[in-house]
C-alpha cells in the first residue's frame, strides 16, 4: 500500500493553473518518494477549508495546507483546522519555524500547527513556494514515522 498525500491550497486567486505552491508542495514531497496525490483549491473561508480536511483525511494518510497561516483578516486556515485535530504535533510547526529562521527572519510569521485529524497527519505550510519547500524538508525525516504509527506499524510509504 502506497501513501496518498492530500495537498489543499488555500487561496482565494489561485486556480490549478496558478497554484505554484501546491505544486511545490507536491514537487518536494514526490522527491521524498510520494506518489499518490490528491489535490484542492478552496478560498480563505473557514467552512470551505473545514470541508476539504476532511475530505482530504478520509482519504489521504497526510494533507498539507498551503496558505492562510499569516496575520492578514483572511488568513484563517489555523483557526479552521485546530477544531478537527484530535491530537496537536505542535513540534512539526516548531521544527519548521526554527529552521526557516536559517533562512530567513519571517518564518515566524507563520501560525501554521499541525496534529492528527480522523487518523490522518495534517500540516499547515504556509503560502509561498520557498516556505513551502522549506517546511516540508524540514520535517521530512519524520512524515514516513508518523505515518507508519498512524497506520499501526503497516508502513503506506515506499521507503519507512
Amino acid at each position: 500500500m502506497a501513501a496518498r498525500i492530500g495537498i489543499l491550497t488555500v487561496s482565494d486567486t489561485r486556480t490549478p493553473e496558478t497554484d505554484v505552491s501546491g505544486a511545490t508542495a507536491r514537487e518536494t514531497l514526490h522527491e521524498l518518494g510520494f506518489r499518490d496525490f490528491e489535490t484542492r483549491i478552496v478560498p480563505d473561508e473557514v467552512d470551505a477549508i473545514q470541508s476539504a480536511i476532511l475530505e482530504l483525511c478520509h482519504n489521504c494518510h497526510a494533507v498539507f495546507t498551503t496558505g492562510g497561516t499569516g496575520f492578514a483578516p483572511r488568513d484563517v486556515t489555523p483557526e479552521a483546522t485546530a477544531p478537527l485535530l484530535e491530537k496537536r504535533a505542535d513540534s512539526l510547526c516548531e521544527l519548521m519555524r526554527l529552521k526557516g529562521m536559517g533562512q530567513t527572519s519571517f518564518s515566524h510569521l507563520s501560525r501554521g500547527i499541525a496534529g492528527i485529524c480522523r487518523g490522518a497527519l495534517v500540516v499547515n505550510l504556509p503560502g509561498s513556494p520557498k516556505a513551502v519547500l522549506q517546511g516540508i524538508r524540514a520535517i521530512a525525516p519524520l512524515i514516513g514515522p508518523i505515518i507508519e504509527n498512524l497506520n499501526e506499524g503497516h508502513c503506506p510509504v515506499t521507503e519507512c
